[in-house]
């Protein structure tokens, strides 16, 4: 299976469409936020990640995202289904510690497979 793409997002909604189709709408994607008041903080933003499976794979998996800022701040692991030949998304809310202003990287993949990167910066509160 291999990640599409993933996005830290606002909002995200799955409407149908005619053939029937799937179509995702996507809104408020993000790669810097500014934090809400002075560091310390915690944020929990979420990270969208679609998911295709070739139609010659099994269609289960295993879907691990892992926060880093040099070292590990947050983890989630959850097992999925899709069917072969199809896409699915994973939905992770992190909760994300943050002592100064930065960036950490979600690091995401399936099974044991290569990572994806995604960054999020964290910007001082705007005055």
């Amino acid at each position: 299976m291999q990640i599409v793409s993933a996005l830290f997002v606002e909002s995200f909604n799955l409407r149908e469409a005619p053939g029937p189709s799937t179509r995702i709408d996507l809104s408020g994607v993000f790669f810097s936020i500014a934090a809400p008041g002075p560091v310390p903080v915690t944020l929990e933003p979420h990270l969208v990640a679609l998911v295709w499976c070739p139609p010659d794979e099994s269609g289960q998996g295993v879907f691990e995202t892992v926060f880093t800022r040099g070292d590990d701040i947050a983890r989630n692991v959850s097992p999925f289904t899709v069917e072969p030949g199809k896409f699915t998304y994973r939905l992770v809310r992190g909760q994300l510690s943050f002592d100064d202003y930065g960036q950490i990287l979600a690091n995401c993949r399936i099974d044991r497979g290569p990572w994806h990167l995604v960054p999020l910066t964290l910007l001082p509160p705007v005055a």
